[in-house]
């Protein structure tokens, strides 16, 4: 298992707009030491769709050098196209990394056995896989029959599951052999109640060590506990994705300090004031300000 709460890692933007490695080296750090288990570099989160090849693999080997051994690293190499995804995943192995996550392809839409072969292309290359079933942003979802005949192919090991859908989840968290992770904020409950390892995450770069004791009360069997503490957080899942990811999740970053600048590359864009100020209201009452 990779861990329990892997954080999808935010990418630190210069005033160029290049990466700035150092201040993703002071971030990985300080969500190691902080409730994460395992880092998702150059995944939506972060940023990948703008990103180059080598700014990617960049990630991946720092990431893989600051914490590798003390945490898993999981590289971001899914697209929409097979060729490149391969490509991009025989660097992250080169790099050193743990895992890939690899994400429905998008926008061609493609059916079913081009799903497969995608996957089988990628798999080859010999690193576990974790599949992303994000039909929000793919336009796909990956029903659970065909995520299970997924699970068959060498090397899928897991599967991120952003789709809610009750029915969905509980169906995929009975595949054989394959690990489910929550792949919103939200779910960490609900698939730590089905048996899941854990979360891909957005707000752990915040709360990582206040999701990692949901997940275990709730494997302890304290379900009271479990719910008690999810609660506590709802506010802040919400809070984070009043607008487009990572927009909020950097703006909150930049007001804690832990990272210089909420820089983002176009088409994204920097929170607006209205958004700053709801986001400054749910993290006053989450008391994550004050740790500034």
């Amino acid at each position: 298992m990779l861990g329990t709460i892997l954080t999808a890692m935010v990418t630190p933007f210069d005033p160029d707009l290049r990466v700035d490695e150092a201040a993703a080296t002071t971030l990985a750090h300080h969500l190691v030491e902080h409730g994460s288990d395992g880092l998702v570099m150059a995944g939506t989160t972060g940023e990948a769709s703008t990103l180059t090849d080598d700014e990617k693999v960049a990630l991946y080997r720092l990431a893989v050098r600051e914490v590798g051994g003390r945490a898993s690293v999981v590289a971001g190499t899914g697209s929409n196209d097979t060729a490149h995804s391969v490509h991009l995943t025989r660097l992250a192995a080169e790099a050193g990394v743990d895992a890939v996550l690899v994400v429905t392809p998008y926008y061609n839409r493609p059916p079913r056995a081009g799903i497969i072969g995608h996957v089988t292309a990628i798999a080859e290359v010999g690193l576990p896989v974790v599949l992303y079933n994000i039909p929000g942003r793919s336009g796909i979802n990956m029903e659970p029959d065909l995520i299970a005949e997924l699970a068959f192919i060498d090397n899928v090991t897991s599967l991120k599951q952003a789709n809610p859908d009750p029915d969905e989840l509980a169906a995929v968290a009975g595949i054989p052999d394959l690990t489910l992770y929550a792949g919103n904020d939200d779910m960490t409950l609900a698939v730590a109640r089905l048996g899941g390892a854990g979360v891909i995450s957005v707000a752990s770069h915040l709360v990582g060590e206040q999701m990692a004791a949901v997940v275990e009360a709730e494997r302890k069997g304290d379900h009271d506990e479990a719910r008690r503490r999810d609660g506590e957080l709802a506010a802040l899942y919400e809070g984070l994705f009043v607008t487009t990811s990572p927009i909020l999740i950097k703006a909150a970053l930049e007001m804690i300090g832990l990272i210089p600048s909420d820089r983002l590359r176009l088409p994204l864009v920097e929170a607006t004031p209205v958004q700053r100020d709801i986001l400054r209201s749910v993290l006053e009452r989450q008391g994550i300000l004050s740790r500034a």
